[in-house]
């Protein structure tokens, strides 16, 4: 298994190297300038501007600083954000940690929701519960994030005051109110992910199913004197998933996208809303380190879906 973990990160080495290197071009080809801001500010004097241009090489060529980019990342060393006047490593621990807790949540509350909902659909193909499950999917992944989020926001935090719209860091309650607190502020942001995700795989995980419980083999197992619940669980579930499992993990990239546009409009301090700042603000060292990071992140999730593969199939051997 070391062998084959290995073999993927240096497969995904250059899928890395040439993302960068895409994005860096790119950042440096458009308009706009980091130190903008300076030029305008009467208070900064010439010299000073000139010498941070020298220092962060703002004027040598594309490819130098890209080189110088790609060593300094390599030791260890994001950079500086021009923005945030801080160093970039700092930044992005700051946020990452939001991101993950509303990314992981809104997939646990997908599979939580798609699982049960496909499976039940598919054993009664057709009927009441399978038509309107397939009504409420349609309508759950036609909706875009930001529709539905400012759908929430307008239900829940204006008209009924029950929820916060604002996602904040620095919440001032302590002990089991500070559990409560973030809880309440994660629900909004949690939903719209997670049931846009949600509506997509339920219909994946129908078609999954109603493929696998006409195979010759759940038909063995059930004139066998097998349970139907054990049968749908061990045999037909169980296999079904694999595609569903390559879904998600493909889907990974679409999942984090949709974060971004979540955390603008609820305000999340997560790597989404860090992203669009620093863009806006044309602070390469933070956007180029905030696409490294969801890069990695997309990967190490298609590593983890290779071994959900094998738990779910024993045939599959790592080799």
């Amino acid at each position: 298994m070391g062998k084959y973990i290995l073999r993927r990160l240096i497969i995904a080495l250059p899928s890395l190297l040439g993302i960068s290197l895409v994005l860096f071009v790119l950042l440096a080809l458009a308009p706009g300038d980091p130190f903008g801001e300076l030029a305008t500010n009467s208070n900064v004097p010439p010299e000073v501007r000139a010498a941070l241009r020298v220092k962060f090489g703002i004027d040598d060529p594309i490819f130098v600083r890209y080189f110088r980019w790609l060593v300094a990342m390599l030791q260890g060393d994001w950079g500086f954000s021009f923005a945030s006047r801080i160093d970039v490593d700092k930044l992005i621990l700051q946020r990452v940690p939001t991101t993950l807790f509303v990314v992981g949540s809104s997939q646990i509350l997908a599979l939580a929701v798609a699982l049960p909902v496909g499976v039940y659909a598919a054993m009664r193909p057709y009927s009441i519960f399978d038509q309107i499950a397939n009504t409420f999917a349609f309508i759950g992944f036609s909706l875009p994030t930001f529709f539905t989020g400012l759908l929430l926001i307008l239900v829940f935090s204006i008209q009924l005051d029950w929820l916060p719209f604002v996602y904040r860091a620095d919440l001032n309650s302590t002990g089991w109110r500070f559990y409560w607190d973030h809880i309440r502020q994660s629900i909004m942001p949690v939903t719209v992910l997670g049931l846009f995700q949600g509506a997509s795989l339920v219909r994946y995980v129908r078609s999954s199913v109603l493929d696998v419980i006409r195979l010759d083999y759940v038909t063995t197992a059930r004139s066998k004197g097998i349970g139907e619940r054990k049968v749908i669980t061990k045999h037909v579930v169980r296999n079904a998933l694999i595609p569903v499992v390559t879904l998600v993990a493909l889907q990974m990239p679409i999942v984090f996208g949709g974060a971004i546009v979540t955390e603008q409009i609820f305000r999340v301090p997560g790597i989404g809303s860090l992203l669009i700042s620093a863009m806006l603000a044309n602070d390469t060292p933070v956007v180029m380190a905030v696409t490294f990071v969801i890069a990695t992140l997309v990967i190490l999730c298609n590593l983890i879906a290779d071994f959900i593969y094998a738990w779910l199939d024993p045939r599959i051997a790592f080799r």
